[in-house]
């Protein structure tokens, strides 16, 4: 009965747009808590606290939920339909990561996913819990041991069929369904991910230090980003797809079925200028229902002076020293260095 259920699952999954279904037990993977201590005992965690302070559920899925006997892993493919690199090389442009274009995935996906467990639970009970980038879970070692895909020399997850433009989701159940095989490695000899990236931010093939990732600094840190990193932002003003596009595998990428992930057509190759000029109302309004809209007005134009700085385009120099006493102080320094890279 179970395995009936389980492919009965995995089809409905597929009629909700998910990509792809693999299921694992909830401790299969226990070399996740020992890395997961050496990424934050080195730092390579930087400002997100959050990850020391819950380590010991996000190392150890059966202890956020202890009744849970299975974790079924979803994949939804959000394949960009442009070429990503193509606006770096635009420079009076902002580059926004193609994942943040349109629509947040946390609300898209966890709609879904709450539809998908409640079938499961008129078809068969128990209980479940659905989580999506949000809680301390290691979805990317769970997909992994799901079958799902592997995780790639850029730390990400990676698949022969989808590529790596996919987001995870995970349903927690207390239904014991049976588990699929872990995924090969199939990065071979391959390094394309690592030379790609343009702060040098992988010690070493799947090692990360945030503190070098363009994602991280462009998200996650707050206050002013190290001088020496800036000129590597390039135009990137939220997230950066240099590895995940560099990777050979999404040859074989599935296209997009949500069109909610399709790119909003401001967001593709947005101006400089125009986003320099939010307030914060302005900000808030342009951005609503964006992940973007998380990050706030100050530290979003904070990006924005970077990019401006490394345009190499003077007349942008003036809409970067409207900004030289602005209340934030990362922005007023993002200003100044700006001006001074310009002028």
């Amino acid at each position: 009965m179970s395995a009936a259920l389980k492919e009965a699952l995995r089809a409905r999954a597929l009629e909700e747009g998910f990509s792809g279904l693999g299921v694992c037990r909830p401790d299969a993977i226990p070399e996740a808590a020992a890395r997961l201590e050496a990424f934050v005992a080195a730092g390579r965690h930087g400002q997100m606290g959050w990850m020391a302070e819950r380590m010991g559920w996000r190392g150890n899925p059966a202890a956020l939920w202890p009744e849970a006997r299975s974790v079924i892993m979803l994949a939804e493919v959000y394949t960009p339909v442009q070429d990503p690199m193509a606006v770096t090389m635009m420079r009076d442009k902002g580059a926004i990561s193609v994942y943040a274009r349109n629509r947040d995935y946390h609300d898209v996906v966890k709609k879904r996913l709450k539809r998908l467990g409640r079938w499961l639970i008129e078809m068969a009970g128990g209980e479940i819990k659905v989580f999506v980038d949000t809680a301390p879970v290691m979805e990317k070692p769970l997909a992994a041991a799901a079958g799902l895909g592997w995780q790639g020399k850029h730390t990400n997850l990676l698949s022969r069929d989808l590529g790596n433009w996919f987001f995870l989701g995970a349903i927690f159940t207390t239904l014991d369904l049976p588990a699929d095989a872990p995924a090969r490695d199939h990065c071979g000899s391959c390094t394309a991910c690592l030379s790609a990236c343009p702060t040098d931010a992988f010690p070493a093939p799947y090692q990360l230090d945030a503190r070098r990732c363009i994602s991280y600094l462009t998200i996650e840190h707050a206050g002013p980003v190290d001088p020496a990193l800036r000129p590597a932002l390039g135009n990137r003003i939220y997230g950066c797809d240099d590895c995940l596009a560099a990777c050979p595998w999404n040859k074989f990428a599935a296209q997009a079925r949500e069109v909610k992930y399709a790119a909003r057509a401001d967001l593709v190759a947005p101006d400089l200028a125009v986003l320099a000029g939010f307030d914060d109302a302005g900000f808030r309004a342009h951005f609503s229902g964006s992940p973007i809209k998380r990050i706030g007005r100050d530290r979003f134009l904070r990006n924005v002076l970077y990019a401006i700085g490394n345009s190499g385009d003077r007349a942008l120099a003036e809409v970067a020293r409207r900004h030289l006493d602005d209340p934030d102080e990362a922005v007023a320094d993002a200003a100044c260095w700006a001006v001074s890279r310009l002028e």
